[in-house]
């Protein structure tokens, strides 16, 4: 033999393996009514055999392709008698007729269940069988019927053979998948790239693999009775697998041994509308047709349909469509409710006079009403809570429902030239607490000070804030701690990624070690440092308040954990800022590292090759012990103008500590990360307590009496030296007032706390 013709022996050897391992068509019987051939396009081959129509004398019986012949391949059920699994179990013979079974009461089992089948044949639910035929399964037109143990099929009066016989498989029925789909009109091809086979029907994709019992349907992955197989390259799979992805029906009638799957030809039609209709609107509707077949849509009909409705009411609109092949869809039907149309809100207000004095405090009261009851915004402008000058006033408040419709009241009131209060009396008199309201900061400086003494609990700080502004992953922070610790965490990402932040404890002790959050205050990420400040240090008082945020870590000896991990929810963009604040108790000493890096690395992983990161010079980093300061003073406050500052390095002194990394001494710099509770048992009558800002803008809270007090309100910092927010006020008698404070990341210090004597009320 020449060597030509050799290669020509080889090249016909690789086409016919080739096409031995595409899943096959039905098997097609010769026949005079053959139908058109199907053409199925595939990655690398091209499949073109499908099924043929057959006289009913050319159909073999089960007997001549009994698959029990094969023994590797254990289809038969222990009587030998033809079974089909339900969503029961395997249903053998009991003498009972059709049994409908729907898909979607098998999808809990199919898609959760462990695979394990049983051997028990359990008795089915049934329907009557009808009369006058050996069949006694009620069929519509396209339905199709399958032959237990046997390759026929029976659609439309005609007959068709399909690759290889329905089979029952370890309890399990099985059908070739080529032959039912080319039935059901669907596309079937292979993927030689994922070694898959492939359904599409519409917009939806099945895929399934030999050998395997996970399928997929769009993506998701599902789980089948019985792992899909090969039979003489015939691609097999669970009969309920595909009934159930397709939304396919079908009875079972175990007396004429026949599995009738109940197509749905007609096309399908729906549509929806908005959401919201009010009488005169233009109704949008955006309708969505299909047809099983894939036919085209050639024709709609609407009954009740307009494009807008003039009067409020209820009204019911219906939507068919007509495919090519003279199919209508069933009616598709939707109320549609049309509200009167919306009004705007009607804005108003009063005062509880027409005319003030100077200074004199003024009253207003919002009476702005909606038809929904729905005003989302309120807007107003100018309305002080007194004027200082004299004059006619021009007051507005404008309101916005939540349709965006809006209203502007604006109501004049005038000012006379008499004087009540100047505005430094009206001011520590009358701004709530929360706000602010400006001042002659030079005259704190020369308050007397309160000589206040402290006291300190154990609390070891972790602050963690230099470099503040991160350029490379790496280490930011490495430290050891038993006991109560705090962690204060403030960094910027410079990398030019995306990064997360991540804390990692790791427990070096023989013993399983707990490590218990106690609290917890994070914010960010965001542009603004002093935002995630402010709204960490928030977050902290309010976790203080309600113990919302404790939870315990166990540690296995040699084990590393993630800590704190609201940290590492969020990936940091470039030039974000995150901030945290958490008190913590570990039973034994841990190792933790404070860490950077991109957002898809593993923390666990890259660790112990991450650089450890210098100090930036400018913020301060550093473990400091004793960390919460206890204040605690029973001398009278209030009787004259006094001060308590905090942060200055004098009366407060730094924290001194170590920073563990540089292999030096650290002095905390306005003491960050340091809890104050500030306890003062004797503040006399009418004393007005307020907060001022000495080192720059300051945006933060703090707990006076157990709750929250902004500084300020407003989303508005405080600014230094001339403007103070207040606290707390004092009534007619003296009392104990409890101030909880701590310095907020991106604020400055020092602070004072001062105590003024209220003027007297006119």
């Amino acid at each position: 033999m020449n060597l030509k013709k050799k290669l020509s022996i080889l090249t016909a050897f690789a086409v016919f393996q080739a096409f031995a391992v595409i899943p096959a068509n039905a098997q097609a019987a010769e026949s005079s009514e053959a139908t058109p051939v199907n053409t199925a396009k595939v990655k690398s081959v091209e499949v073109v055999k499908r099924e043929q129509p057959i006289a009913e004398s050319e159909v073999k019986s089960g007997a001549t392709t009994d698959p029990a012949n094969n023994p590797s391949n254990n289809t038969q059920p222990a009587n030998n008698e033809s079974a089909i699994e339900t969503d029961q179990g395997t249903t053998g013979p009991s003498g009972t007729e059709a049994t409908p079974v729907n898909p979607a009461t098998e999808a809990n089992g199919e898609q959760q269940g462990t695979g394990e089948e049983t051997n028990t044949p359990t008795p089915a639910e049934v329907e009557q069988p009808t009369t006058g035929g050996t069949d006694a399964t009620v069929r519509s037109a396209g339905d199709l019927t399958l032959y237990m143990n046997s390759n026929k099929m029976i659609q439309d009066g005609k007959t068709y053979l399909a690759g290889q016989p329905m089979a029952v498989k370890n309890g399990v029925s099985y059908v070739a998948i080529r032959a039912l789909v080319d039935r059901v009109g669907y596309d079937v091809k292979y993927d030689n790239k994922t070694k898959e086979t492939i359904i599409l029907s519409g917009t939806d994709e099945l895929r399934f693999k030999t050998n395997s019992k996970v399928y997929t349907v769009n993506g998701e992955s599902r789980t089948m009775k019985g792992p899909a197989y090969q039979e003489k390259n015939t691609f097999m799979i669970p009969l309920t697998s595909i009934t159930q992805a397709l939304n396919i029906t079908y009875t079972v009638n175990q007396s004429a041994k026949t599995v009738v799957l109940k197509l749905n030809t007609k096309p399908v039609a729906s549509f929806t509308v908005q959401k919201e209709i009010f009488a005169g609107d233009q109704v949008i509707y955006t309708t969505k047709n299909s047809s099983p077949n894939g036919l085209p849509i050639v024709d709609e009909q609407w009954t009740g349909r307009q494009d807008s409705f003039d009067q409020p009411g209820v009204y019911t609109v219906t939507y068919t469509v007509q495919d090519s092949s003279g199919q209508w869809s069933n009616p598709y039907t939707l109320t549609i409710k049309v509200e009167r149309p919306n009004l705007p809100p009607v804005a108003m207000f009063t005062t509880d006079k027409e005319e003030y004095k100077m200074g004199e405090k003024i009253s207003y009261t919002d009476q702005s009403t909606d038809d929904e009851d729905a005003i989302i915004k309120r807007d107003w402008s100018n309305n002080a809570l007194a004027f200082f000058l004299p004059g006619p006033k021009t007051v507005s408040l404008t309101v916005t429902d939540q349709h965006g419709l809006s209203n502007t009241y604006t109501k004049e009131i005038m000012i006379t030239s008499e004087t009540l209060y100047n505005q430094s009396d009206f001011n520590k008199l009358f701004v709530p607490v929360g706000d602010k309201f400006t001042f002659n900061g030079g005259e704190v400086p020369a308050m007397e000070k309160v000589p206040f003494t402290y006291t300190d609990e154990p609390s070891l700080l972790i602050r963690s804030n230099s470099p503040e502004t991160v350029n490379q992953e790496g280490i930011v922070y490495k430290e050891s701690s038993f006991g109560q610790t705090r962690f204060m965490i403030h960094h910027v990402n410079n990398t030019g990624k995306r990064v997360k932040m991540y804390v990692i404890a790791t427990n070096n002790n023989p013993y399983t070690a707990v490590f218990d959050q106690q609290n917890m205050g994070f914010a960010g990420p965001t542009p603004f440092a002093t935002v995630a400040g402010k709204l960490s240090i928030d977050k902290w008082f309010k976790s203080m308040q309600t113990g919302a945020d404790s939870k315990k870590v166990y540690i296995q000896p040699g084990e590393s954990k993630l800590i704190l991990t609201e940290l590492n929810n969020i990936s940091m963009k470039e030039g974000q800022v995150i901030s945290l604040y958490s008190d913590a108790f570990s039973d034994y000493t841990l190792d933790y590292n404070i860490v950077m890096i991109e957002e898809n690395k593993d923390p666990m992983a890259v660790l112990s090759s991450l650089p450890v990161l210098d100090r930036d010079g400018v913020h301060n980093r550093g473990t400091y012990p004793n960390a919460t300061r206890i204040i605690t003073y029973d001398q009278e406050v209030g009787t004259k103008p006094s001060r308590l500052p905090l942060g200055d390095n004098a009366s407060d002194p730094n924290l001194d500590g170590t920073d563990p990394m540089a292999f030096t001494s650290a002095s905390n710099a306005g003491n960050f990360g340091v809890l104050y509770k500030i306890t003062l048992n004797n503040v006399a009558p009418r004393t007005l307590i307020s907060f001022n800002p000495r080192g720059g803008k300051y945006y933060g809270s703090a707990l006076v009496n157990g709750q929250l007090v902004q500084l300020s309100n407003n989303s508005q910092s405080l600014s230094a030296p001339n403007e103070q927010n207040v606290l707390y006020r004092t009534g007619s008698y003296g009392e104990s007032v409890t101030i909880i404070f701590s310095a907020a990341p991106g604020s400055n210090l020092p602070v004072n706390i001062l105590f003024t004597p209220l003027p007297a009320e006119k």
